[in-house]
């Protein structure tokens, strides 16, 4: 008896997201972080774990799996082969490797063959406060390579140096470097985090028209005084979810996304 033809699998009203990050056992960075917020804004999200370990590479020790550029591509041959690549958004955040950068790229290309209108929105994590911790490789690949197809662009200050050699120190630098990420293509950027004395400050920068200069803005986030890891990645999955909602407007995607983390600092710390 021969299979059933299965039909396109179609997103939900609010989108699907073909979310590509790491997973922790322990923790909540990358997927763990990225998934479930973005499920209670209304998207199907499909996670693909680019590393599985047993906890964050900041303990003195860490154990797992690292899932490489063909198991990448057995994945997404897996999906097509069920038609159920069908995607809205792609989301990617910490890759470790050059060659399962440079697949990520492959997919992009397929994701588009088969839904030209797909956002693909990517935190190009590398590093912060000053080093990597990705190979060096990668830098050049994201600036040359990743940079001119991403839809959204969501660095923080030490990876949009890196994107752009251009130094950072100031709200005029931040929206300076936006308009640099602007002119490879992606039409969004934010830079999540700049250091700015007491505060962090999030520079985002939407160019609606190539032809135009874009809208910019800027929003001042207090620093707590504490140790947290994640972060980064629950800001990309809320920027995507709420600029998704709010297409024209990403000053209150942001603002959305802002308050939802502060939100959640603060009714931790009353628990």
């Amino acid at each position: 008896m021969a299979p059933p033809i299965l039909s396109l699998a179609l997103p939900s009203e609010t989108g699907r997201v073909l979310s590509i990050q790491s997973h922790t056992v322990q923790g909540y960075v990358g997927n763990k972080s990225a998934v479930f917020p973005l499920q209670l804004l209304g998207y199907d999200v499909d996670p693909i774990n680019s590393v599985q370990f047993s906890n964050h590479t900041g303990y003195p020790t860490f154990k797992g799996q690292v899932l490489n550029g063909q198991q990448l591509c057995d994945l997404i041959e897996g999906l097509e082969a069920n038609n159920l690549l069908y995607y809205t958004h792609l989301l990617t955040g910490y890759i470790g490797s050059v060659s399962f950068l440079t697949t990520v790229l492959e997919v992009v290309s397929k994701l588009r063959s088969i839904n030209p209108k797909l956002t693909y929105v990517c935190d190009p994590v590398m590093g912060d406060d000053g080093k990597l911790y990705v190979p060096s490789e990668l830098v050049s690949v994201y600036r040359e390579k990743v940079v001119p197809v991403a839809s959204m662009l969501t660095p923080n200050q030490f990876e949009a140096e890196q994107l752009t050699g251009f130094r950072i120190g100031s709200e005029r630098d931040g929206r300076e470097a936006c308009n640099i990420l602007h002119a490879a293509r992606p039409s969004k950027v934010v830079i999540t985090s700049i250091n700015i004395e007491d505060n962090l400050l999030l520079i985002g920068s939407h160019q609606k028209e190539k032809d135009q200069s874009p809208e910019q803005f800027k929003i001042v986030i207090p620093k707590i005084p504490a140790y947290f890891t994640g972060t980064g990645d629950l800001t990309t999955a809320l920027l995507l979810g709420w600029s998704n909602k709010y297409p024209d407007n990403l000053d209150k995607a942001a603002e959305l996304a802002v308050s939802s983390l502060q939100l959640h600092y603060h009714s931790g710390k009353r628990i």
